[in-house]
């Protein structure tokens, strides 16, 4: 009697497949790791500092009606966080602003006020803050000049550090270069493959063989997964004992990632099952890849924080998929954020992934 086929020893054919072609693949390997392994040394290499951003937040006892004050909040190089003191002390605690700051009234001399300019700071805070004290140095010296020349100073600084975890560059960019691995490797790898497979009408003979066509794509999706997980795990690992990338919850933080990977990976796959399908040569698809990579590359905190960015497109930049995957993956591993913590950020992904499997469903060719 003859055996039923085995639709899911023939999908795991299929990953174990596609998992060995693109480890022999030299061009997939170098872009999915030793490129981003190449960008951490060099990013790793730039110092020990937190990131890029100026953000600052005002304590909530602040003097607002000083002229310190409202020279702060009109230089364009801070930006003000503006939420409850709860929401800002925990921003500085994890690194997130560089410091909390509170203009207080420091005494009166001869009926004239005087301010002391607090800066609260952490250890995650340290570079960032001789940008800033030297930037309110520079406001306070302009007012003290206009408003009491070769007088007393109208406003001093002083500051206070409380711990922090110490925010390395590091923390900022591995995160940045594992999303930069997984949509390259998820767009590139799944549309330049199942285009040459319709081409070769590989995936036409497959299509009338007895394995069902989701088992199929499925079979292909579980190897493509599995060899970015392999090299999420290797970049990881590299950037923990090479540059001390901080995995706040040790190996949970490390499960958290991994879990984050797969979806992001899950999502990416899609475009690429619709740019195979929707692309008419070979040479369309790196254009159509491009065209959803290239702004997300330079929009979603990839290489440098997103709020450099005007406010303005802060709403679109923040709806990218790549953002949501770079966001949810930083505030697990720094700040020690659990998956329930990014739903926001997971729900993004979990649309864009509807969204563009129904796409890629409805435009998906065998031939």
């Amino acid at each position: 009697m003859p055996q039923k086929y085995n639709q899911v020893s023939a999908m795991w054919a299929i990953g174990k497949s596609t998992m060995r072609s693109i480890f022999r693949s030299p061009q997939a390997v170098f872009f999915s790791l030793f490129f981003p392994i190449v960008l951490i040394v060099i990013f790793g290499s730039l110092g020990g500092g937190g990131g890029l951003s100026l953000g600052i937040g005002f304590d909530q006892h602040s003097d607002t009606s000083n002229a310190v004050y409202q020279a702060i909040i009109r230089t364009p190089v801070f930006n003000v966080i503006k939420t409850n003191q709860a929401d800002i002390d925990d921003r500085l605690k994890k690194g997130r602003i560089t410091a909390i700051i509170d203009v207080r009234k420091s005494g009166n001399d001869n009926g004239k006020e005087q301010f002391d300019v607090h800066l609260l700071t952490t250890s995650a805070s340290q570079k960032d803050l001789q940008v800033l004290t030297t930037i309110l140095r520079d406001i306070i010296s302009g007012i003290n000049s206009q408003l009491n020349p070769g007088s007393y100073d109208y406003a001093t600084i002083s500051q206070e550090q409380i711990p922090g975890r110490i925010y390395r560059m590091i923390d900022f960019y591995l995160p940045g270069m594992l999303g930069f691995s997984l949509i390259g490797s998820a767009i590139f790898g799944v549309s330049f493959l199942f285009f040459s497979l319709r081409e070769t009408l590989v995936l036409k003979r497959m299509f009338a063989s007895p394995i069902g066509k989701a088992y199929i794509v499925l079979g292909d999706g579980i190897g493509r997964i599995l060899f970015n997980l392999t090299t999420a795990t290797v970049l990881i690992l590299f950037g923990r004992f090479f540059y001390q990338f901080t995995l706040s919850d040790g190996v949970f933080t490390f499960i958290e990632l991994m879990i984050l990977s797969i979806l992001g990976l899950i999502v990416f796959m899609g475009f690429g099952y619709s740019i195979a399908s929707l692309a008419k040569n070979q040479n369309v698809i790196p254009i159509y890849a491009n065209l959803f990579m290239f702004p997300q590359y330079f929009l979603s905190g990839t290489f440098f924080p997103k709020t450099s960015l005007p406010q303005s497109i802060q709403w679109l930049i923040n709806a990218l998929p790549l953002t949501a995957l770079n966001d949810a993956m930083r505030k697990v591993s720094f700040e020690g954020a659990h998956l329930n913590n990014c739903l926001p950020q997971i729900g993004v992904l979990v649309i864009w992934g509807l969204v563009i499997y129904v796409l890629a469903i409805k435009v998906f060719k065998w031939e």
